[in-house]
């Protein structure tokens, strides 16, 4: 599938960080991890650092499927609000899994300082916006269940808004812990960090088969290689879909732009990440240049060449949108792209062991926290190859 359209802004600003070689030999490993991305790099850092000998393949050059696509929002909070996941999965899981993607965001910040990637790590606050009157009922709900379990969060009404940004809505929550990145840098500072633990990173290696044997995996390539594993991972994103025979969550459509870099935007308060409560979505964030990402006007997926047809079309429609909220801004759009991504109906990724592939695990971070969700991946794909018990391994199982 194609994922992106032909002008993602992070593939054509960095260009090649990196350049890999494609698989030209039979090899042996204890893990193969299948696809190169923010995913499959973080899951291969914390296999190579664990001692296992791990391969990872990509059919792409690495970092240019959804990787590159991404806008890279770092946030806590999930597709599904937490007083909706809490209906859908119970309170201890929903707390839980929000606890997670809080505590996911400085982990990936501990990674670039400690590896040393220079990838626009930085720390933001969050405001969610409500977008009609009727949801300022809900947003209170929100606020005291997030308020319980000890997140760092402010309610503010119609005036509070008004009184701190040049826009109005009927209610906002403004939340501390938040983050933003660039995640092609980020995916080949991990795969970097990676090799000198011992890991091997071939691209443009396009896996055509997938068997399992009584002693682990073997993958076959289209140039006719073969892989022999302990386990495979899966971290293909939705392109997995191809192998489970069935979506696990259902395909979208997302669009996005990127200004050319422009003086700091006079209300922003501390250039936090922004984003609403409608549909269909709107999100926005800075970079560290001075650029503005704007992004959402997501719907559901029919086929790429219908997606890319809309591109300049939803552009005008997310400028319009900005400006709404930033009257006196003229934003000089610089790059504009589409991307394609999953969700599921409790928002939730699915990360664990198929039932018809015993000795693969996926690692499917469906929905708007896929980096998050792949710290949480990468931590309970370690813990089950390496033998250790991983209590939060369950809340994200197939068949949950």
């Amino acid at each position: 599938m194609n994922l992106t359209s032909s002008h993602p802004f992070w593939s054509v600003n960095n260009g090649l960080p990196a350049s890999y070689p494609s698989l030209q030999r039979d090899v042996s490993c204890d893990v193969v991890v299948i696809g190169g991305g923010i995913t499959g790099a973080l899951v291969a850092l914390h296999l190579a650092e664990a001692g296992m000998k791990t391969l990872i393949i990509d059919k792409r050059d690495i970092g240019t499927g959804s990787t590159s696509a991404s806008t890279a929002m770092l946030q806590y909070e999930i597709d599904v609000p937490l007083r909706e996941l809490v209906k859908k999965v119970g309170h201890d899981d929903a707390t839980r899994s929000y606890h997670l993607c809080r505590e996911a965001i400085g982990k990936v910040g501990k990674l670039a300082k400690r590896l040393k990637i220079e990838c626009g790590f930085e720390n933001k606050p969050s405001l969610f916006l409500a977008r009609h009157e009727n949801e300022v009922h809900d947003f209170r709900e929100e606020y005291e269940l997030r308020r319980q379990m000890g997140l760092e969060l402010e309610f503010l009404d119609a005036a509070d808004v008004q009184a701190r940004f040049p826009f109005t809505r009927p209610a906002a929550l403004y939340s501390k812990d938040g983050g933003q990145v660039d995640p092609h840098r980020l995916t080949h500072g991990l795969l970097t960090a990676g090799m000198r633990a011992g890991l091997e990173v071939c691209d443009r290696t396009e896996m055509t088969l997938l068997e399992h044997t009584s002693r682990g995996v073997r993958v076959t390539t289209k140039q006719g290689h073969k892989i022999t594993a302990r386990r495979a991972v899966i971290a293909a994103g939705f392109e997995s879909k191809q192998l489970l025979q069935a979506e696990a969550g259902t395909l979208k459509s997302t669009y996005a732009l990127i200004s050319e870099p422009q003086p700091a935007v006079p209300g922003w308060k501390n250039e936090c990440l922004i984003w609403d409560s409608g549909m269909p979505y709107l999100y926005m964030r800075t970079t560290p240049e001075g650029r503005i990402i704007v992004g959402g006007e997501d719907e559901d997926f029919v086929n790429t060449k219908r997606r890319d047809a809309l591109i300049s079309t939803k552009s005008r429609t997310l400028v319009q949108k900005f400006n709404k909220l930033f009257p006196d801004v003229t934003l000089e759009v610089a790059y504009t792209w589409a991307g394609t991504f999953g969700e599921t109906k409790d928002g939730l990724p699915y990360i664990g062991v198929h039932p018809r592939y015993p000795h693969a695990y996926f690692a499917l971070g469906y929905g708007g926290n896929g980096i998050t969700f792949s710290v949480i991946a990468a931590e309970i794909i370690r813990d089950y190859v390496t033998g250790r018990t991983n209590p939060d391994e369950r809340i994200f199982r197939f068949g949950r």
